[in-house]
This record gives C-alpha cells, sequence and structure tokens, in this order.
C-alpha cells in the first residue's frame, strides 16, 4: 500500500485530473525506486479502488479516474455489511444532518430540481393497493431523501446522507419492514415532505430546518414500530 498511496500523493501534487495519463512503468520504477513488479501490484490496487483506469493496445497505458458516488458507497457498504447497523444508529445521524441540508437547499433550487422532487412526490399519491406496492413506495420516499442529498452543494454532506438513505433503503427491504402496510406512515411521511417542498420553493431555511426535524422524529418512531412488529411476527412463527 505504501508504494500506491505515493502514487496516489504524486497526482495530487502534480494536479494531475480524470483522464490524464499516468509516467509508464519505467519512469515510476525510477520515480519511487521500486521494481516493476512492486509497481504493478500498486497499479492493480490502485486500479480496484477506482483510482486508475487501464486501458490496452494503440493510445493505452495507465489514466487517472474518478471515482463515482456509487462506487464509493458501494465500497463503503461493505465495511458496514457485517455490522450490526439499526435503525436508531441511521436516524441518529439523519435528525442531525438532514434539518441542516433542508435549510440550506431553500430558496437554492432551480425549477428542474423542484419538478424532480415533485415527481417522487407524486409517485406515492395514495396508499398502497398490495405489499408490493407498499415495498415501491418505501423505496420511492427515501429515492426523495436522496435527491436532496444530490442537489447538496456540500460535497460530504450530500455524500453522507445519500449513503444513509440508500442503507435505509436497502435495510427496508431486506428486513421487510414495509409489512404490513402503515397508511400512518405513508400519510404522515408524503405530508411532511409536501410542507418541506413548499418550504423549499419559499426559500424558508428555518421552516425546511424545522419541518425535516419534525420528518425525521416521527419516521424514527414509526419505523421502529415496523421493526417492532417485524420481531413480532419473527417470535410468532
Amino acid at each position: 500500500m505504501l508504494v500506491a498511496d505515493a502514487i496516489k500523493d504524486y497526482v495530487v501534487e502534480e494536479g494531475l485530473r480524470m483522464g490524464d495519463r499516468l509516467p509508464g512503468e519505467a519512469e515510476m520504477m525510477a520515480r519511487f525506486g521500486m521494481s516493476k513488479g512492486t509497481i504493478r501490484e500498486a497499479m492493480r490496487i490502485l486500479e480496484a479502488q477506482g483510482l486508475v483506469k487501464t486501458r490496452t493496445g494503440p493510445g493505452g497505458g495507465s489514466f487517472v479516474h474518478e471515482v463515482s458516488r456509487e462506487r464509493a458507497r458501494a465500497l463503503l457498504g461493505n465495511y458496514f455489511y457485517f455490522r450490526d447497523l439499526t435503525l436508531k444508529d441511521i436516524y441518529q445521524m439523519r435528525r442531525l444532518l438532514e434539518p441542516e441540508l433542508a435549510a440550506s437547499l431553500a430558496g437554492n433550487l432551480d425549477a428542474d430540481q423542484l419538478s424532480q422532487l415533485e415527481a417522487v412526490v407524486q409517485s406515492y399519491d395514495h396508499p398502497s393497493a398490495d405489499i408490493e406496492e407498499e415495498r415501491e413506495q418505501h423505496v420511492a420516499s427515501l429515492r426523495f431523501h436522496q435527491l436532496l442529498a444530490e442537489f447538496s452543494r456540500n460535497e460530504l454532506l450530500g455524500f453522507i446522507i445519500g449513503f444513509m438513505a440508500q442503507i435505509l433503503s436497502d435495510l427496508t427491504v431486506y428486513r421487510r419492514l414495509y409489512e404490513p402496510a402503515n397508511p400512518e406512515l405513508w400519510a404522515k411521511g408524503r405530508a411532511y415532505q409536501l410542507e418541506l417542498l413548499a418550504a423549499l420553493r419559499d426559500g424558508d431555511p428555518d421552516r425546511a430546518r424545522l419541518v425535516m426535524g419534525d420528518h425525521m422524529a416521527t419516521a424514527e418512531a414509526l419505523m421502529e414500530g415496523q421493526e417492532a412488529l417485524m420481531l413480532k411476527r419473527f417470535l410468532n412463527h
């Protein structure tokens, strides 16, 4: 890893950007004083991390590659795969961060971004007719929060909140927390999102922060209720 880290430092120091070509093996060996095998292993590590892309043939070589949000979240998700994350863990973070995200977006979303959010909320404008639709509505309601994260001008804040929304979406499906259908969760969640949209459109950060805070507190209580019902069903089988 030491050579791989040294190559990353070199990329930063040289101001290389995505798509820029990295030096060839011979130059790398001379620059870092390492054998061909060590350099190749370092490049394999960087490629596995998504930071380097290697192309063969004419014009080939190793190039700086930017890690996408999706890949970064997938890699981070692997870290938490064997850790027993709870709803309380996730909502502790959501209650702290999402109200601030909402406040920062108030008055700073364009017409297209607001339309995207409205379209998501419109996709579950009625109570679910069956359990499959209930699952789809749960996932869609979290997509609303993922969009807010994508619209954030704070890359770190947006990434963390988007990651939490994805974890919660996966957890909801994996643990079947959408069963049984919960009309109260649907109605209150959608009402909060519509109220939040109004605050975002009006450019009212204080109201947006307050609405999102209430939304998170209510969602946590109702989702913990869903989890308790799921556990009860499991124990009764």
